[in-house]
């Protein structure tokens, strides 16, 4: 069997939005009507305050760096990608989110500024990286 290239996204109701937002070129977080903060990643209760009441909103779509490594060793479908670098990049909305760094130039920098852009993967799904 063949491994599948990941992320798949799943079309469900929790998430649906912000895939949809991706192929829009859009990125797309939660807000809570009940306590007013950001919510990522897409679920259906508020991890603050539990409440139902989630709403999709445009994220600015920049960030911070808050760490990162670069993968030298790639498996599955990855193999052929690497040297990548992974992060996690604080929005400004207040959410963090795992990502790729794309287009570094001189490196990445915990610290550094960054900004949403979309990459449309060989198999057609669409992912928010940072540059």
């Amino acid at each position: 069997m063949a491994m599948q290239p990941k992320p798949i996204p799943i079309q469900d109701t929790d998430s649906s939005p912000f895939w949809k937002g991706c192929r829009q070129g859009v990125l797309r977080i939660q807000l809570c009507e009940g306590c007013g903060r950001h919510v990522f990643y897409p679920r259906s209760v508020c991890p603050h305050c539990m409440s139902e009441s989630l709403v999709w909103i445009n994220a600015k779509g920049v960030g911070t760096v808050y760490t990162y490594t670069v993968v030298h060793r790639g498996f599955g479908p990855f193999q052929d990608e690497v040297p990548f670098t992974m992060a996690l990049v604080d929005l400004d909305e207040g959410v963090r989110m795992m990502t790729r760094i794309v287009d570094a130039g001189d490196g990445i920098h915990i610290g550094d500024r960054v900004e949403v852009v979309f990459c449309e993967r060989d198999d057609g799904v669409v992912l928010p990286y940072f540059r």
